[in-house]
């Protein structure tokens, strides 16, 4: 069987590392993707670090990596809307492969033709940070053109797309950064830009209609305080709540964990008389493909900070895990 080079840990107690394993063989409703971008998320630390959070299962040997760009190279007998040639991109589910991987086997229905004004690279950087971001602002908080909504560390991968799907929403756009990056939030259209070192957003922010809290830690709690009675706050990286129990279908010890954590935020959130969710995104083609159309419009555009190549994947996850990149850091693949 053909073999291609990986990124893989061949064990919960083993560090990953780069080796051949087989190319995927593809079901009926998948199609075969000959890699050419994979992007660095936070995620990638924890499954590299092992310290993969209750939310998700992990089945050994493992392949890091979760959204990637490429080239349809096979498809299943069930896949019609994509051809053998098509540029594509996408975010595999949790339980699949990962994309750090010269070849991707995924579903059909996962993936989405790439923007016709974007490069490869430029389309990897989008898959899961743009994906986290549209679900957050319209699945889940429902964002209408006139609200205002607080999106926190928005030079950020996840934060800089928000902006951006906020302001073509026509939403009113508060954010927090390091004043080194105000330049660019200002150019994805932020209205209000709080340089989080001087100044805390909690007192001087307040009557919103949304919060999309990426950053966690003190910053979820702070940020109940400046949403009115109905107001709405979702994270992606604060404390779980029960309702995830049930969207993840989590066993008893987990459900009692997570209950027991988040009893804090809860009673804040009932007292203070607003919404309080945790999300963990779901790949969607349909949802990728509007944001494909969104790029095409010019509505929304990639921020690329840095690439490396296949063989750099472990300085290119360590730069990433500093955190001062602005945008998304890539890794391009190179064939042998």
């Amino acid at each position: 069987m053909a073999k291609m080079k990986a990124f893989v840990a061949a064990s919960k107690k083993a560090q990953p590392k780069l080796t051949k394993i087989d190319i995927p063989q593809i079901a009926d409703n998948e199609v075969l993707v000959e890699v050419a971008a994979a992007s660095i998320n936070p995620v990638d630390q924890l499954y590299r670090l092992m310290q993969i959070g209750m939310q998700i299962k992990t089945e050994y040997p493992f392949t890091l990596g979760n959204d990637f760009s490429g080239t349809v190279v096979a498809k299943g007998k069930n896949v019609n809307k994509y051809q053998l040639g098509d540029q594509v991109y996408g975010r595999i589910k949790e339980t699949n492969s990962g994309t750090f991987a010269e070849y991707v086997a995924i579903e059909s229905q996962y993936i989405a033709l790439i923007p016709q004004n974007i490069s490869l690279i430029e389309a990897a950087s989008i898959p899961l940070v743009g994906l986290t971001a549209y679900q957050a602002l319209f699945d889940r908080l429902n964002l209408q053109a006139g609200q205002k909504i607080f999106i926190n560390a928005g030079s950020g991968g996840v934060g800089s797309l928000a902006i951006q799907l906020a302001k073509a929403k026509g939403a009113y756009v508060a954010t927090t950064i390091s004043p080194k990056n105000k330049e660019l939030v200002e150019s994805l259209g932020a209205d209000e830009i709080i340089d989080y070192h001087q100044t805390d957003f909690s007192k001087v922010l307040h009557d919103y209609d949304a919060v999309f809290d990426t950053h966690g830690k003190g910053d979820t709690t702070k940020a109940l305080q400046i949403l009115n009675p109905g107001g709405k706050l979702v994270t992606i990286a604060g404390i779980p709540t029960t309702k995830l129990v049930k969207e993840r279908n989590l066993n008893l010890f987990r459900k009692l964990v997570i209950k027991l954590i988040s009893r804090s935020i809860v009673k804040e959130v009932r007292r203070r008389k607003v919404s309080y969710q945790f999300l963990l995104m779901n790949p969607d083609g349909n949802q990728l493909q509007k944001l494909t159309e969104l790029i095409e419009d010019n509505k929304v555009k990639p921020i690329v900070d840095r690439t490396f190549e296949f063989d750099q994947v472990e300085d290119a996850l360590k730069y990433s895990d500093q955190g001062h990149n602005v945008g998304k850091v890539i890794l391009t693949m190179k064939k042998d």
